[in-house]
């Protein structure tokens, strides 16, 4: 099978099952196991996880008591026959793992077979390449059938004779003609799955207006509702364009930071207060939370005389206007006075270029001016030392 083209092709990250990159769409999705070093910490269970193709995953028993390792290609229990699959956690973070699945009670675990064999990863492979050709296939059978529905993806078992066939759909569908056309058609045993438009965006990739690879194509696995309140909170303009991504639904990083922005939020004056001073009334124009900055307009609905003040000095001007006072002006220069800084100052290459430099080359100037000045009067000292020298009778003879 060929290997991706990618990293993972050196560092064999996908354990030579990947067909097209290295995000989840192929390679396994690793958990990382913080209790690997613990002594005991595979002898407390025989439970396996393993994942399959994109996000799904399945939980198997060890019985055989195979030793096992993250990234062995191994053959499971399936209905009917067996499938391939990449081991992804062992130990005892499955349990954790189980409990987060709520999986309730003692489940039956399927089994792990055998470590997977050349004649395994020859019918894996045998059946991946029959995947995209089934799913063109069986799209054509389904607007045939005139059914609303469109299929975005399929997945062949390791084995070939089962196929897993995602679809998305607004309203329900009735696809029971569906089923018998595709099973006379493929000879194989057939189960449909539905999938959202989130789902279906992750399955098939693409590159985001951020110009990285789309979120849900590389590390989301659990999708939370978006609403717009999120973008409320992070003052985004309420635009359907800007607000959806690639699935036609809101973009699932606006829950990213909107709970700094919540909490950033609490520390600010409510919009609907409006300051009064000697100049005038103020009323809110725009805030940026992250900073804690409020800027306020005279006119209620145009921005007029712009005037920008901390959140502190907000608070401090409404409870003068409880009290009955009105400061001069809306602004306090000595309370909203910041020695504000650059972080990525202290990188900049030219940072030694500035002002002090340019002190300390005039300073060397000006030193090399005196030390000239001093050398010249050290000549004179010595002209006039010999001067005085001559005067006092220096070539007077010895006497005798």
């Amino acid at each position: 099978m060929d290997r991706c083209d990618y990293k993972c092709k050196e560092s064999n990250c996908c354990s030579g099952i990947c067909s097209s990159g290295c995000g989840k769409m192929d390679a396994p999705l690793h958990t990382f196991d913080w209790l690997a070093d613990v002594p005991g910490n595979y002898e407390d269970t025989d439970i396996v996880e393993i994942q399959f193709k994109n996000t799904r995953k399945g939980y198997y028993r060890n019985s055989n008591n195979i030793p096992l390792k993250k990234g062995d290609i191994v053959a499971v229990e399936a209905t009917p026959g067996h499938d391939i699959g990449t081991v992804t956690l062992t130990g005892r973070l499955v349990l954790l793992q189980l409990k987060k699945m709520r999986f309730k009670g003692e489940p039956e675990f399927k089994r792990i077979y055998r470590k997977a064999k050349p004649v395994d990863m020859e019918k894996f492979a045998e059946a991946k390449a029959r995947e995209h050709d089934t799913m063109i296939r069986s799209r054509q059978i389904a607007k045939e059938l005139e059914l609303d529905m469109k299929i975005g993806d399929v997945e062949y078992q390791g084995d070939g004779l089962k196929a897993i066939f995602y679809y998305i759909a607004d309203n329900r569908v009735d696809f029971r003609q569906l089923i018998k056309v595709l099973a006379d058609v493929f000879k194989i045993k057939i189960e449909m799955k539905q999938i959202g438009a989130r789902q279906e965006a992750g399955r098939i990739g693409g590159i985001g207006p951020c110009g990285r690879e789309l979120c849900c194509a590389t590390f989301t696995t659990n999708f939370v509702s978006v609403s717009t309140s999120a973008a409320r909170y992070q003052d985004i303009s309420l635009n359907p364009q800007k607000l959806a991504g690639q699935c036609a639904k809101l973009k699932c990083c606006m829950n990213y930071e909107v709970d700094a922005y919540v909490e950033a939020s609490r520390y600010l004056p409510s919009r609907d207060v409006e300051l009064e001073t000697k100049d005038g009334t103020y009323y809110f124009f725009k805030a940026d939370i992250l900073r804690g900055e409020i800027t306020y307009s005279t006119d209620k609905h145009l921005a007029a005389n712009l005037v920008t003040i901390s959140a502190k000095r907000a608070k401090a001007v409404i409870d003068m206007n409880r009290r009955g006072e009105r400061p001069e002006n809306l602004s306090n220069n000595a309370s909203e006075e910041k020695h504000s800084f650059d972080l990525l100052e202290q990188e900049n290459i030219n940072r030694f270029d500035g002002a002090g430099r340019k002190k300390h080359r005039k300073g060397n100037r000006n030193g090399g001016r005196e030390q000239q000045g001093r050398g010249n009067n050290r000549h004179e000292r010595r002209d006039g030392n010999k001067e005085k020298r001559g005067d006092s009778g220096t070539n007077d003879t010895p006497k005798q």
